[in-house]
């Protein structure tokens, strides 16, 4: 999975004062878990742009002004309710040996046939909770619509991997190709009688 470094400076001030301070600065107070004791720091908010405003999954490398460097992957993140601003985010950290839980994005590819005779796809899901060590985590997870005829849908059991496991039911419904008004027969007895034809 693609890392993004992020740089910033560690606090050892967490008051409110110094919070709005920080804010008032361009900078986005965060916090990191999962180590032996949380990790406060603040960076530019410009830092986090690629992070934030992407459907990409990424991890995260915080990089500290004291030398200190962390693998992580972001938890959390609060947004002022009119301006938009980020207010605060947590980070998790990673460990090679700990598996980390993760939501990564869903590429759809292929030619549906039943897109093709007039339906419609309908995607369920955009993204996917996946379970895994931090080297396994994709990118992406590649879902093969081509299978799919009117009404057919593709269920989450289809896409399972050996390098990590999914975080939801089996009956998940990834997509499926719903009926329109403008979909014609998708049958086998169609595809047999329009080649009987052109013989």
């Amino acid at each position: 999975m693609k890392s993004i470094t992020i740089n910033g400076s560690q606090r050892e001030s967490v008051g409110k004062k110094v919070t709005k301070a920080l804010r008032n600065a361009g900078q986005v107070p965060c916090v990191l878990y999962g180590g032996d004791k949380p990790v406060h720091f603040s960076a530019e908010e410009l830092a986090f742009s690629k992070l934030v405003y992407t459907p990409n999954a990424h991890t995260v490398v915080i990089a500290l002004e004291n030398g200190e460097t962390y693998n992580a992957v972001m938890q959390d993140i609060q947004f002022h309710p009119v301006t938009d601003k980020i207010l605060h985010i947590d980070f998790y950290q990673l460990f090679d040996d700990k598996e980390i839980t993760m939501d990564i994005p869903v590429s759809y590819v292929g030619n549906s046939r039943g897109v093709r005779n007039g339906g419609v796809l309908r995607k369920n899901k955009r993204s996917l909770r996946v379970k895994a060590l931090p080297a396994n985590l994709p990118d992406f997870i590649e879902a093969d619509i081509t299978p799919l005829r009117i009404g057919g849908k593709l269920y989450i059991t289809t896409l399972e991997n050996d390098a990590y496991k999914f975080m939801h039911p089996d009956n998940t419904v990834v997509c499926q190709v719903r009926r329109s008004r403008n979909s014609v027969a998708d049958t086998d007895d169609d595809e047999d009688d329009a080649e009987a034809a052109a013989e």
